[in-house]
């Protein structure tokens, strides 16, 4: 297999370089439907510290963003309790790439097109580095969680079901 080349700078790494925010870029051959799964197996990374980025909305059509564990599933009703809402659904994928500016697949949580509550899975935020999409399909990044919170203002949720 082909080494995947250098990604061009994205809305997310702009962001990120703006603010100061350290980070890695791992860019890996991406295959549709492959996820957070293909990606860590592509860069021998561990699934646990890949983080998917996940759009979502709530009853009112209102968009948000979850960051979950690559190898987690969001259950919906413990996150809908957990910030106050009734219900949450994950959005069809032509409605998230409205609301995020990013191609499925290629969904980062920096530099969404609308501003969105971002909601990380509080597990997350206690690894020294995430692995999470820079903003293209096949293309990784690695940084500190802390940079969710301190640049996007994300909230804790404990929200993960086992796959």
């Amino acid at each position: 297999m082909a080494k995947a080349k250098h990604v061009s700078e994205t809305p997310a790494t702009k962001l990120l370089k703006q603010h100061g925010i350290a980070f890695s870029e791992h860019p890996y051959d991406y295959v549709d439907h492959g996820g957070a799964m293909e990606a860590a197996r592509q860069l021998g990374l561990d699934l646990h510290a890949v983080a998917k980025t996940l759009i979502m909305e709530d009853e009112n059509r209102q968009p948000l963003v979850v960051v979950m564990h690559g190898d987690k599933e969001v259950s919906t009703r413990n996150l809908a309790r957990q910030i106050g809402c009734k219900r949450v659904e994950p959005c069809k994928p032509e409605t998230a790439q409205r609301h995020s500016g990013y191609l499925v697949g290629g969904t980062s949580p920096f530099a969404t097109r609308k501003t969105m509550p971002v909601w990380i899975e509080e597990e997350l935020l206690q690894l020294p580095e995430i692995h999470i999409n820079g903003g293209r399909r096949g293309y990784l990044i690695s940084l500190s969680p802390q940079a969710l919170v301190d640049l996007l203002d994300a909230k804790s949720v404990q929200a993960a079901l086992d796959r």
